[in-house]
């Protein structure tokens, strides 16, 4: 059976996912349109959002908790729109 991750460590983890996306470099072939970085990238969002999405339904949540995840959301969106489409918010 899998070990239970607290929440707030559950957030932490999610933090630093999005940031080793955020400094994954930029290959020189084909930048950021080369399908190994586009998949590295994915990959670890995806990863930090699996992380947060069940913890705005379970009973332990607080508010804050809620709004902290719901900025985790946010902040993967815009890392995917900045890394991989170039815009800029």
């Amino acid at each position: 059976m899998a070990r239970m991750i607290p929440s707030a460590e559950r957030i932490k983890k999610a933090r630093v996912l999005i940031q080793k996306a955020r400094e994954l470099e930029v290959p020189a072939d084909g930048g950021r349109y080369n399908m190994t970085y586009i998949g590295e990238v994915k990959t670890l969002l995806r990863q930090a959002r699996d992380l947060i999405k069940f913890i705005s339904y379970t009973p332990t949540a607080s508010d804050e908790m809620k709004q902290e995840v719901a900025q985790i959301f946010e902040e993967c969106a815009q890392t995917d729109q900045e890394l991989l489409r170039g815009k800029k918010n």
